[in-house]
């Protein structure tokens, strides 16, 4: 049924959380193709900081984050390895939802399965979802997993 499944992660324990599920339907469905996804952001109020300490910090930056990006998703990928599943990784830099939702749609996604992270009131009002705005753009299947699921102690 699924061909590819693409897995955001952002680094955070709640986003690994999705890693039991991509799992269990990678290897229940004999899914082909997984792709563990990771963004890096703008760095906000870049262009003040450059003013004090020159634009070089923020390539550097940048730099650094793509590099720790791509060795975290290379070590989650390994995790899955570990329990039969074959990921790759990606990585992009951009806003997350945007990214998240170009990438699916340029590269034949079937399956989105990413954790939210449960922001409610002023900010997710302030900051957005990322999850809301994947769930209500995407052209694929979104599989949600929230804050409060716990991992089985397999």
């Amino acid at each position: 049924m699924y061909k590819k499944i693409l897995a955001p992660l952002d680094g955070s324990e709640l986003s690994e959380r999705s890693l039991e599920h991509i799992a269990s339907i990678a290897t229940g469905c004999n899914v082909p193709e997984v792709v563990l996804f990771g963004v890096v952001e703008p760095i906000p109020q870049a262009g003040e900081i450059n003013a004090f300490l020159g634009s070089d910090w923020e390539v550097e930056a940048n730099k650094q984050a793509v590099n720790w990006m791509e060795k975290y998703l290379v070590d989650s990928a390994d995790r899955l390895s570990s329990k039969g599943v074959k990921a790759k990784v990606a990585v992009a830099k951009g806003r997350a939802a945007d990214e998240i939702l170009n990438y699916a749609g340029k590269n034949s996604v079937d399956l989105i399965i990413m954790s939210t992270h449960g922001r409610s009131g002023v900010v997710r009002w302030a900051m957005g979802s990322v999850a809301d705005k994947v769930v209500r753009h995407a052209r694929s299947a979104v599989l949600i997993i929230p804050p409060h699921d716990r991992p089985s102690s397999k």
